[in-house]
């Protein structure tokens, strides 16, 4: 093996159209949430074929919403007293709004190739205080999503979907984020485009919109139609500005970060691109070892990074693979958060736990993931192997 490289976990995807958006921004002096938020809103519903899309703050802030804008639906909306079901392995913000609006998180087991929620576990769970299935498409890896809205549909369920981590996945051509009620995305920057901050919330449900819309800023009727899902306007605008309806946030994103979303999307087709030829390539290369499980499913993964599940004889072993990427300048991570069961937060929050979620633990224990780019890899994926194949030999 030569000399030692760098290879990050994340990289930047700016360039000089994204700082003259942001200089054309502060010249024009317009900073808080405006024209430019809601070009890009309507640039992104356009990009995944929904028909609304609600910029916030964040990834979290929208999965924040998604769930709120749930409990305030007229018709038949989700209750405190019910359970969400989950998948074992995502990030602390898919379970905490669930969580902090009193419903009951009901935990099931990854499939060990996708690792998106076991369908089969998902059916087992379901019962009469089940309000809703939360999907969660893990490192640009769709989730069986064709399977898990037919469950939803036939129990008379939610779909929602996290799909945070996997902007541009597809499945049978469809958008990832698009199958469910409510889709989330994170613009923030190590994903596949990025707002600095940022996150969305699509949905094809007007009133769902119009309840995001309001939750985003202050729970107030301002930037609401005049007749509205929400609460109608009286034609007054000085009382019609002030108005407040539901017991919203102040999640608006910033007119820059708007700006900044209209030239990242515009890149967003190359970026998946060499994300997709990226993967294509490290599949090549680490598929031939058989001690790793290398990610797999459905549709098109969007690729957010590359996961290492270690099998046989490297089993345990994980620690010492790290250290071993670390000292030869390659960044890795665990899978997410792992079984978040085993988060000590998890006793903090109400739920329903399986006897046990073996796949779950085999990734907390056997994982990890080494990023990918919009940029060619080649150089990068091949140093990673020989670092693999050296530690191997000592292991």
């Amino acid at each position: 093996m030569e000399g030692k490289m760098e290879y990050k976990l994340a990289s930047s995807t700016w360039d000089k159209e994204e700082y003259d958006s942001i200089s054309n921004v502060i010249e024009s002096t317009q900073l808080t949430m405006g024209k430019k938020v809601a070009e890009f809103e309507r640039a992104f519903a356009h990009f995944v074929n929904a028909r609304y899309a609600i910029m916030v703050n964040s990834g979290s802030s929208a999965n924040l919403l998604a769930v709120a804008s749930l409990l305030y639906k007229k018709n038949k909306p989700i209750r405190p007293d019910q359970e969400i079901i989950v998948p074992a392995v995502s990030w602390g913000t898919t379970y905490y709004p669930v969580s902090q609006y009193g419903l009951t998180l009901h935990f099931v087991d990854i499939d060990p190739n996708t690792l998106c929620m076991d369908v089969a576990k998902v059916k087992e769970a379901i019962n009469k205080n089940t309000a809703a299935i939360f999907a969660v498409n893990l490192l640009g890896q769709p989730a069986e999503l064709d399977k898990l809205r037919a469950i939803a549909s036939e129990a008379k369920i939610y779909l929602i979907e996290d799909n945070c981590e996997s902007m541009g996945a597809t499945l049978e051509g469809k958008q990832c984020g698009t199958w469910g009620i409510l889709g989330t995305f994170s613009t923030f920057f190590s994903h596949h485009i990025s707002t600095m901050e940022g996150g969305l919330v699509v949905t094809d449900d007007e009133e769902l919109r119009d309840i995001l819309v309001s939750l985003r800023a202050h729970g107030w009727t301002r930037e609401l139609s005049e007749t509205n899902h929400v609460y109608n306007k009286i034609g007054n605008d000085w009382e019609d500005k002030f108005r407040f309806v539901l017991p919203g946030y102040n999640l608006r994103p910033l007119e820059i970060e708007g700006a900044i979303g209209i030239a990242q999307l515009k890149k967003l087709p190359l970026i998946l691109e060499e994300r997709i030829r990226n993967l294509e390539f490290f599949n090549d290369v680490f598929g031939q070892f058989a001690s790793i499980r290398l990610q797999s499913g459905p549709g098109q993964s969007s690729s957010f990074g590359f996961s290492l599940v270690l099998e046989g004889k490297y089993q345990g072993k994980r620690r010492e693979l790290q250290q071993a990427f670390d000292a030869s300048g390659i960044e890795s991570r665990p899978i997410v958060s792992g079984n978040f069961a085993r988060q000590p937060v998890i006793q903090k929050l109400k739920t329903v736990m399986p006897k046990s979620l073996p796949v779950a633990d085999d990734i907390h224990e056997n994982g990890l993931f080494l990023g990918n780019h919009h940029f060619n890899l080649e150089k990068e994926i091949k140093y990673a192997a020989e670092v693999f194949v050296e530690w191997s030999k000592e292991n």
